[in-house]
Formats: C-alpha cells, structure tokens, sequence
C-alpha cells in the first residue's frame, strides 16, 4: 500500500525530481497559472507569516518567565528561517523553475545511456534522493503530528495537570506559544488559537519538507552530473585499443561543453 501510495508521487516525465516538484505545487511554492489559486496560496503563505509574527509579539509578553521564553523561541527560530526559505524562494520563483527545468532536461538526457557504468550510476543517485525526500517528509510530519498532539496527550496522560487546568492554576497548553487579539485562556478562545496554531505547524512543516528536499536533491544531481560528465570527457576520444571517427570525438567535445557551459551560467547566476 505504501509502495502505491509514493507510486503516485512519481512523473515520468521528471524521473528525479517528480516527487519533489508535486511537494513544491502541494504546498504553493511553485504557483499554478489559474489567478485564483495563485492567490489563494498567496494567502496561506501570508496567513503563516502573520503567524510568525504573532510569535514575535508573544516573545514581548512572555520575556520575564524564562521557560515559556525559551519555549517560545525554540519553535520562532525555525518559523522565521521557514518564512526566510519560502519568501526567496518565491521571489527568485523564476530562476528556481530554471533551475528545475535544467536539471529534468538533464537528467532525461543522461538516462538514454547504454553504459552500464553511467546507468548505476543514474540509479544508485536516484535512490540515494528518494530515500532523503521521503525520510525527511516522514521526520518532518512526525514531528508536526507530535507538536499539535502534544497538548491533548498531556491532558489525558496527565492527572495533576488536568486538575491544575480546572482549578485555574495551570492553563492549557498551546500547541505552538503565539499571541492572539482575543482571550485564549477561554476554551473557545484555546479552541481557536489551537487551530490557527495547528494549521502553522502543518503548514510550515510543509514549506520546509518541500524546500530542504528539492533543494538536496538538486545539489545531488550537480554532483552526479559532475561526475558523468567527467566520464564522458575522459571516454570523448575512446580507448587507446579502440578510438572513436573523429566525427564522434568532435560531437562528444561538443557535447560536453554545452554541458559544461549550462553547468557554469547556472552557477554564475545564482551567487
């Protein structure tokens, strides 16, 4: 079942990165071209800025209880390196595509080789960054699950705690510590903070698992491009045994600095 289930995240039509690039479409980091879904994705990238904000103007009230401060920062470093990702990410939206597209056609072009060499190594790398994706997505969502879980846990493991919260000198505990414009201390208001709250960490767990992966696995493929092509650009004139037509020799050199020069624009643009 869970084979069929990452079966589905697979695209023929982008062998490496197709799980990758359907994360990065779920969560609206590559935005569709229909104007209402765009903003609609617009929206909940906002919506959890906002969220990360509203954890800054905690920090303000909770500064003189060191342990909800330290509570409280553990979990608004990671939100603003998460927005910090996300909002370069969408403003150099276009080069990224570049990049994602580069690396497809690339990648399609060195699976119709018929080295055996080239072809394990095209699938131990392929492997290699679905066993990174799909590691990551689980560690990450475990952990979001845990995170919005944790306070429901709490209250039913825990007795002491439970009548703390009833008899008013405990309060509940929030799932991520953020300041909200009404009263949480309500079971309406808790109910309501709770699932913004929720909603930031499902979110955000997903803004980062498609980012980190795509990105990984992208560095990935510059480094096994980098090796294919070093192989190709010691085979361009064959062996000493068995030497290629100069015909050959002259496109395999061709081939190799077009590769070479892609390789090098990309990298010059993106410094």
């Amino acid at each position: 079942m869970l084979k069929q289930l990452l079966s589905k995240l697979e695209n023929p039509l982008r062998p490496l990165l197709g799980p990758n690039v359907k994360a990065l479409e779920f969560w609206g980091l590559l935005l569709p071209k229909n104007i209402l879904t765009k903003y609609f994705y617009l929206f909940m990238h906002f919506a959890v800025t906002v969220f990360t904000a509203l954890e800054y103007v905690d920090v303000w009230f909770v500064k003189s209880n060191m342990s909800l401060l330290l509570n409280n920062l553990k979990i608004t470093m990671l939100a603003t390196v998460s927005v910090c990702k996300v909002t370069s990410f969408l403003y150099w939206l276009k080069h990224w595509k570049d990049i994602i597209e580069y690396v497809t056609r690339a990648d399609l072009y060195q699976r119709i080789t018929k080295d055996p060499i080239k072809i394990q190594m095209i699938k131990n790398f392929t492997q290699y960054c679905r066993k990174i994706t799909f590691l990551y997505w689980l560690l990450m969502y475990t952990t979001v699950v845990i995170l919005i879980f944790q306070p429901v846990f709490k209250y039913f493991c825990s007795s002491t705690y439970r009548e703390n919260v009833k008899n008013g000198t405990k309060v509940y505990l929030e799932v991520i510590s953020s300041w909200v414009p009404f009263d949480k201390s309500t079971i309406t208001g808790y109910l309501a903070a709770s699932a913004y709250q929720s909603y930031a960490a499902v979110y955000g767990g997903g803004w980062i698992t498609s980012f980190d992966t795509t990105a990984m696995v992208i560095m990935v493929f510059f480094k096994a491009e980098l090796e294919l092509l070093r192989i190709d650009s010691a085979n361009i004139f064959g062996t000493e045994k068995n030497p290629v037509p100069e015909k050959v020799a002259m496109k395999s050199i061709n081939d190799c600095h077009r590769r070479h020069v892609e390789l090098c624009k990309l990298v010059k643009r993106d410094r």
